[in-house]
């Protein structure tokens, strides 16, 4: 798996571990584990973005202004939370299918 990928999964694992851990423990609402899980794709689907848009410049109508890195990263946040609103890649289907397992195995 090359680099950029295995630590864009690192990334988005550590930034929903506290609550899939939470589902685990406490047993969430079939709401909160859809919530977590489409957190979860987006956080992906960001990073994913973010490498795909490193390095591109052209056609960015604010790549030489001061805040031109704050404003690529809202709009790759707000892409990620777009496509995953839109029914996403699949990813936060395969979570929340995990989480009610994990919930079901406890029980």
């Amino acid at each position: 798996m090359p680099a950029p990928l295995t630590s864009t999964l690192a990334i988005a694992g550590a930034s929903v571990a506290t609550p899939l851990m939470q589902a685990k423990a406490n047993g969430m609402s079939l709401d909160k584990i859809k919530q977590v899980a489409s957190e979860f794709e987006s956080v992906f689907l960001g990073n994913m973005l973010e490498e795909m848009f490193a390095g591109v410049e052209e056609g960015d109508p604010f790549s030489n202004t001061e805040g031109a890195e704050t404003w690529r990263s809202m709009r790759t946040e707000e892409f990620a939370r777009s496509i995953s609103r839109a029914g996403g890649i699949g990813l936060a289907a395969h979570v929340e299918r995990h989480l009610i397992s994990l919930q079901e195995t406890q029980s």
